[in-house]
């Protein structure tokens, strides 16, 4: 059995999350009461039925009375063999607010005398336990419904079962740092396509951009070291079991240069896994 567990804030997208799940095959159950976690797993495992080979459960403040034990049941899970992993979603203060608002939605945690800020701070506070044993961590604040399935469609339910799922993302400094990224490597020193005229409509995907920068001593030096320090790591996540591994690379704007190395730095460790790409300022 290959067990997701997915939880979150409210209004981060796990509704989205746990649909494409299902959409791929998993058997999914939403805010299964923690108490019947282990039950569930010891009624469902023994029967080796295909149906519950792949399971995704969602796990979040509606079980506000039993969310603190979730980390030791999974412990418990692990150390029982059953292949089970932690997504955590999660998005900024203001985006949540927004999106309460446009849907009308309740939060699980407030009432006549608890807002919809005080229950989103107490939420966050409550599932901080979560967030620490989460084998991944989602920023969804600049996503989109569409972006969110295909990137749990991509990275979470068509991740081989024992296998290091790679992300390089590029970004641009003056949007803000990824959340979600293990590492993150400024490649603002390089230089910069956008002071060409007839470069800086395009991206670092672009052919006449790639020809630039490839042709930059700078920009080579840059993706060797990166690749060779990722290939020279990677080996030791994988000895620990990780299953995720998220790599920011950022210049000034997230349009070129960080584009560029991204594409160029997963290109070559793509020959030992499972690498993707994601590039948050492009289109």
């Amino acid at each position: 059995m290959r067990l997701v567990v997915l939880s979150g804030l409210s209004g981060s997208g796990k509704s989205v999350a746990l649909n494409a799940l299902e959409d791929a095959g998993y058997y999914c159950i939403d805010n299964l009461p923690i108490a019947l976690l282990q039950s569930f797993v010891d009624e469902t495992l023994p029967q080796q039925d295909p149906a519950f080979s792949r399971v995704a459960l969602c796990a979040d403040a509606r079980n506000a009375a039993d969310i603190a034990r979730l980390p030791l049941l999974v412990h418990e899970l692990r150390k029982a063999g059953v292949a089970c992993e932690v997504i955590f979603l999660q998005a900024d203060e203001g985006v949540l607010l927004s999106r309460f608002s446009e849907t009308r939605r309740k939060h699980p945690l407030t009432t006549d005398r608890v807002s919809l800020t005080e229950a989103l701070e107490q939420e966050s506070r409550l599932l901080e336990p979560i967030v620490d044993i989460a084998d991944l961590v989602l920023d969804t604040s600049a996503t989109n419904v569409h972006e969110l399935r295909d990137l749990i469609g991509n990275r979470v339910a068509r991740r081989a079962e024992g296998k290091l799922s790679i992300l390089l993302e590029s970004f641009g400094f003056k949007h803000g740092l990824p959340a979600d990224a293990d590492f993150v490597f400024d490649v603002r020193c390089l230089p910069n396509p956008y002071w060409e005229p007839e470069l800086r409509a395009l991206t670092g995907r672009d052919r006449q951009v790639r020809e630039f920068l490839e042709q930059q001593q700078q920009v080579q030096a840059m993706v060797d070291d990166i690749t060779a320090f990722l290939q020279r790591w990677i080996p030791r996540y994988r000895e620990t079991q990780r299953a995720y591994l998220t790599v920011a690379i950022g210049c000034t704007g997230g349009q070129h240069r960080s584009v560029h190395v991204a594409e160029a730095v997963a290109e070559r460790l793509s020959s030992g896994g499972t690498v993707q790409t994601r590039h948050h300022q492009l289109p």
